[in-house]
């Protein structure tokens, strides 16, 4: 197949982390970036590339081989990743574990009334961590599962605080607990409670007049992203949430600790650190669009997930070189 056109819905920090991960990609090409935005508002990195109104997308004729959605978990890809699943090939980065089926449901049916393929639930985790969740379990069936991510900033954990009234700006970080992490490590098994293995830490501008207290409140018991934690919130400037929190570095590990029919032990460690969490992000979808655009040129519909991509079809690269250079 010729160059994969790509397309960016969203122009925030992972739209333009979307962007930047083409040009490592010679195999595809960026056509437009899309926006909710005024588009002659919207300045992006690359020359001679249009920025157009999301609008455009309406017709379902834009000239695109997979639209990258660049929305948040939050409000965004709910709506986002069903309605556009049924006018293009897709590819978003919903985070929200505990409503993964339900959006794949949704996605699914878009999709494949359309005959279009979406892929859901990309990035790192959900994503790379599945697939090493899922590798471990294969491996060691006798054992058990470890999640740590941080210490760093969640892009989706952020979205879901600014969207609460009264907040003009916020980050979230996201802090495993070393003891917890260290115990794993040691084979110890240990049976651990979601707030005994992270911890969550928020710096938050508030609007003039916000109710320090009330947004708080909202915070420490939003479903899903804090009611599980422990949670402390920092009210601070947006001079100071500027200078002290700009960078946006991430990363984790996932673990597997378990035994052979022998009683050998085994721990199967990955880890991840990023000094940007959504460029990463985006070098991951931008991999995965080459995969959903090898499906939809074999004629693949309905919604998939990682699990469902042969590893081979992320890379750029021939069966023959990937058997010569990498098996």
């Amino acid at each position: 197949m010729g160059a994969i056109r790509l397309g960016i819905l969203g122009y925030g920090n992972l739209g333009k982390g979307v962007e930047l991960a083409v040009r490592q990609n010679d195999d595809i090409e960026l056509v437009a970036v899309y926006s909710r935005r005024n588009p002659s508002s919207v300045k992006i990195a690359t020359e001679g590339v249009p920025v157009k109104s999301a609008e455009t997308l309406e017709s379902g004729e834009e000239p695109l081989d997979v639209l990258v959605i660049c929305g948040g978990s939050a409000t965004d890809l709910p709506k986002q990743t069903p309605h556009y699943a049924a006018l293009y090939n897709v590819v978003d980065s919903f985070d929200t574990h505990a409503h993964i089926p339900e959006h794949f449901a949704a996605v699914d049916e878009a999709a494949q009334a359309a005959g279009n393929t979406a892929l859901i639930s990309c990035g790192w985790d959900p994503g790379l961590f599945s697939l090493n969740r899922l590798m471990g379990n294969c491996i060691l069936p006798q054992g058990a599962d470890y999640t740590f991510w941080g210490k760093g900033i969640s892009q989706g954990h952020s979205d879901a605080v600014r969207r609460i009234p009264g907040v003009a700006d916020a980050k979230q970080y996201t802090i495993p607990v070393e003891s917890a992490l260290e115990e794993v490590r040691a084979g110890n098994n240990p049976e651990l409670t979601t707030r005994q293995k992270h911890l969550r830490e928020c710096f938050v501008v508030l609007e003039d007049g916000a109710d320090a207290a009330e947004v708080e409140r909202q915070i420490v018991t939003m479903p899903n992203y804090f009611d599980e934690y422990d949670t402390t919130v920092h009210f601070i400037s947006q001079e100071e949430l500027d200078r002290d929190h700009s960078a946006m570095p991430h990363g984790g590990f996932v673990l597997r600790s378990g035994e052979s029919a022998a009683g050998s032990k085994m721990i199967i460690e990955y880890s991840l650190k990023l000094d940007s969490n959504p460029e990463f992000t985006a070098c991951v979808l931008v991999a995965y669009a080459r995969a959903v655009a090898r499906f939809a040129a074999e004629g693949k519909s309905g919604a998939i997930t990682v699990f469902d991509v042969p590893p081979a079809y992320l890379s750029a690269l021939d069966g023959a070189e990937l058997r010569a250079h990498m098996l």
